[in-house]
Order: structure tokens, then C-alpha cells, then sequence
């Protein structure tokens, strides 16, 4: 039986560069990273999505203590998106 190709394989990207080996990291490293706007110039939203993808993709392969320190990075870069958001409703009119 030929297995299908997962949609997620050909998924490439222009607008983010995140630097190699950044998801082996710690927790805070990973969330500063992907808030970043040389790493996500959309802002961390972006970064969040990346780190979902991360996830969702590596999921299967990580360890329980990886998945808590990616799963903790995910709770800070929440956090910085929750910010990011209540700057930008003060700013508009």
C-alpha cells in the first residue's frame, strides 16, 4: 500500500526564518525567538502558529519533557500575544 503524502511536507514559507535548532531550547528562548520580528514579522501571533505547527507536526516524536518545555513556551508566547493584542486596541481610536 503507497502512503499518502502529508499536506504539512510541502508547506514552505518565506516569511519566517526561524533559527535552526531553536525548538531544542528552553521555554523562554523559544517565546522571545518567535516574538521576534526578524523571526515573525507579523508579530507573535505568527510565532504561535509556528510553534502549533511545531507541535502538531513533531507531536508523535517528542518526548513528555519536551512536549512540557514546548507546551510552556506556548503558555508564554500566549501571553506575549495577549499583550501584543491589549497595546494594539490603546493605540486604535
Amino acid at each position: 500500500m503507497t502512503r499518502k503524502k502529508r499536506w504539512s511536507a510541502g508547506v514552505k514559507t518565506e516569511s519566517t526564518h526561524p533559527p535552526a535548532g531553536l525548538f531544542n531550547k528552553d521555554a523562554a528562548t523559544i517565546a522571545r525567538t518567535l516574538a521576534s520580528k526578524r523571526v515573525s514579522p507579523k508579530g507573535p501571533g505568527s510565532g504561535m502558529r509556528m510553534l502549533t505547527f511545531f507541535i502538531n507536526r513533531a507531536g508523535h516524536n517528542l518526548t513528555a519533557k519536551r512536549r512540557n518545555v514546548l507546551n510552556r513556551a506556548k503558555s508564554l508566547l500566549s501571553e506575549r500575544v495577549r499583550r501584543a493584542k491589549k497595546r494594539k486596541r490603546k493605540k486604535s481610536p
